[in-house]
């Protein structure tokens, strides 16, 4: 018999009455997270039977445009990353990065 270890992350989402998220927080009690507020977020569910990645994407009426600008350069930022790390695949990684300089270089997130 294996013993198992579960982990649980919550979302908490607070919407007005049109159903538009006004306030959203997460919590991850393994990593010592509860009920921190958050402005943004992106969850992508890999569905293995349809082949296919389910998404979740929410953001706060108070999320500036400018933060959301910043949060999909780290997201992507960060998928080069993983995408590197879970293939194995440098070469399209550096691609993948390439395109992260590009994506900032245009919203000019480095000034």
């Amino acid at each position: 018999m294996s013993n198992t270890i579960t982990s649980e992350i919550n979302f908490l989402i607070e919407l007005d009455t049109n159903r538009v998220p006004e306030k959203l927080s997460w919590s991850a009690q393994d990593g010592g997270v509860a009920q921190q507020e958050t402005k943004a977020i992106m969850l992508s569910v890999w569905d293995n039977k349809a082949q296919e990645t389910m998404r979740i994407d929410l953001w706060t009426k108070e999320m500036p445009v400018n933060e959301m600008k910043l949060f999909f350069h780290q997201t992507l930022v960060a998928m080069a990353d993983t995408f590197q790390r879970a293939t194995g695949d440098e070469k399209m990684a550096d691609t993948m990065k390439d395109f992260c300089d590009y994506f900032a270089e245009k919203l000019e997130l480095n000034k």
